[in-house]
């Protein structure tokens, strides 16, 4: 399909649409006359007509629904097109209105919506939908989005367990009897997710794990507070966090230590039947090459790459002399505890996550550490934060997990971020008195891209933010001594020459800097002819998706055929919770021999 030019993207505001709302209006009647059109028109293919019921500048997001892949799609012209080419493909049908998930929703005083749950079938399986209506000046309703987030599948196997069923259960895990489809590389929560989802599709999967303990890399964190490389793991009773078929018990701890998680992977795959072989490691993936003898070899279909943000690969600055330094270097995913270095003098590069938890840590030891900020950080307090940047989804009172989950994967990027311009605002009032007392001791700060706050930085890059739960106060304070003026020239022997001259003694420096490209990771198991057709693993594309998330690694790149069968799974436990059912359907769809060319 030919690229269309998005239009300006702003927020349906009742100035900009010229319309005011009483808010006693019927939601329940105004969303369903909207959806019998809706679905009327959707039934007959009349595409003119569905691109009638929006407006000029919706955005229409599709994850699998439509097109066997991720996509968000801006503008009334540009959806038209899309819904040509694609009904006739899919054929959607028995559309149905959720009654019970209908409501008015006014985040502001000048922005009002309803919004509405549905459900409906393709030929290939059942899927669901949410859309937003905004009111126009002539007291119509149109919708802004509409979103597909997901395929509903996942039967339960109903047949009795017998006498027998550890001998049973064991050959399973060793595959005496069958190989498996799939092979999943990590048993961190991305790979266990996965094998969660196909297991309740009936295709059978291998994890393969290096550690010698499923939960051995949560287990080994430093952090007294759990915090996921990609977005902190904040309040996981909120609903936030759960696993997939496994939710947290209810008087699981608001603040999860890191050792405890660890133990609930191993819980969590014993519970769910995954099979999972640990102080294993995959040494090549090749197509159709036979190995060693010694070795096991499995000819699979697919291979799902869970090894983490940006694979466990330490990005390690390029700070000379190092050689010259007489104390210990370190990377912050090297440092284990605190108490190895009592009596010390420590300093930590880099100012994000891992920085500040691994500062405060230090300090609750009464460790003599600085600091060394390079670059300016988005800061926001935990306590304010979290509820406002999710809406208020994964409050205890807000609705279940799985709603919140398709709510929340509704929302195009572009449109949260318009979004999110508003929150930072408030969200920077409420911090006030945290982000006035960091920028008095020196502290750098930013509002994010564009002034959107963290999100975009996740989506880009994974980090620059921190979500704050004390460290900052410590900062403050001068527990936490601070450097934030000069760059790092080089190493000296006692520690660290800046390029002002100054300097700072160490006996320790942590390099909290972050992860290499994760692509590294998968190169070194791939032959060379293929790594070419590997695309990014993070950061957004041209619709403001994620490029490998939950996809193929060869993406909608032009080699994406030489990896087919090649997926990626990664991100923090509610990213795994959710697009693990999309890594799962769409490989069941293959193996079913119904997943269709991509969009």
């Amino acid at each position: 399909m030919p690229a269309l030019a998005a239009p300006v993207r702003s927020l349906p505001t009742l100035q900009k649409l010229g319309s005011t709302v009483d808010r006693n209006l019927d939601a329940q009647a105004v969303a369903k006359e909207w959806f019998l059109g809706f679905a009327d028109a959707m039934g007959s293919g009349n595409c003119i007509r569905i691109a009638s019921l929006l407006l000029e500048d919706a955005f229409w997001r599709d994850m699998l629904a439509l097109t066997w892949d991720f996509h968000t799609y801006e503008g009334r012209d540009t959806i038209q097109q899309f819904i040509a080419d694609q009904l006739p493909k899919f054929q959607p049908s028995a559309f149905r209105i959720r009654s019970d998930l209908i409501r008015l929703y006014v985040p502001y005083d000048d922005i009002v919506c309803i919004q509405a749950f549905f459900n409906f079938e393709t030929m290939v399986g059942y899927a669901s939908g949410i859309f937003r209506l905004v009111p126009l000046a002539d007291g119509s309703w149109k919708a802004h989005t509409v979103g597909f987030p997901e395929k509903i599948g996942a039967l339960r196997n109903h047949e009795p367990y017998h006498k027998k069923w550890t001998e049973s259960r064991e050959r399973e895990r060793e595959f005496l009897d069958e190989e498996p489809r799939v092979v999943i590389i990590g048993g961190g929560q991305s790979g266990l997710t996965v094998a969660a989802r196909l297991r309740a599709l009936g295709t059978k999967a291998l994890v393969v794990e290096r550690n010698r303990h499923i939960g051995d890399n949560w287990r080994n964190r430093y952090a007294a507070l759990l915090h996921d490389t990609v977005l902190p793991l904040l309040k996981v009773s909120l609903g936030y966090d759960h696993f997939p078929y496994m939710p947290f018990p209810s008087l699981w701890p608001v603040y999860s230590p890191a050792a405890k998680l660890g133990d609930w992977l191993e819980t969590y795959a014993q519970s769910l039947e995954l099979n999972v072989w640990t102080s294993a490691k995959v040494t090549s993936v090749e197509p159709g090459v036979q190995g060693k003898k010694w070795e096991r070899i499995f000819h699979v279909n697919h291979v799902v790459f869970a090894l983490g943000f940006g694979s466990g690969l330490p990005n390690i600055p390029n700070i000379t002399c190092q050689a010259e330094f007489k104390g210990q270097i370190l990377h912050s995913s090297q440092h284990k505890r605190a108490t190895d270095h009592l009596g010390k003098k420590v300093v930590v590069v880099g100012a994000c996550t891992s920085a500040h938890d691994i500062c405060g840590e230090y300090v609750a030891h009464g460790i003599d550490v600085t600091m060394v900020q390079r670059s300016s950080t988005f800061v926001m307090s935990a306590k304010e934060g979290i509820p406002r940047l999710t809406g208020g989804l994964y409050l205890e009172s807000g609705p279940p997990t799985d709603i919140a989950d398709r709510i929340s994967a509704s929302f195009p990027t572009f449109l949260l971020k318009l979004v999110h311009q508003r929150v930072v605002k408030d969200l920077a009032e409420a911090d006030r008195d945290i982000l006035d007392g960091l920028r008095k001791v020196g502290f750098k700060l930013n509002v994010g891209d564009d002034d959107s706050g963290p999100f975009p930085l996740i989506w880009k890059k994974g980090g620059g933010f921190h979500f704050d739960v004390g460290a900052s106060q410590q900062i403050i304070d001068g527990k936490i001594k601070l450097k934030s003026n000069g760059s790092i020239t080089r190493f000296t022997p006692n520690g660290l020459l800046f390029e002002d001259g100054s300097t700072l003694e160490a006996d320790v420096v942590i390099l909290a800097t972050g992860y290499a490209d994760g692509r590294i990771a998968y190169l070194q198991l791939l032959p060379s002819h293929l790594h070419d057709a590997v695309q990014p693993l993070w950061g957004l594309d041209e619709e403001g998706e994620l490029y490998s998330v939950a996809r193929e690694i060869g993406g909608r790149g032009p080699q994406a055929a030489k990896v087919a069968g090649l997926w990626a799974m990664l991100g923090n436990l509610a990213m795994c919770r959710f697009h693990s059912k999309h890594v799962a359907l769409q490989i069941k769809a293959y193996e079913e021999g119904i997943f269709g060319e991509r969009y």
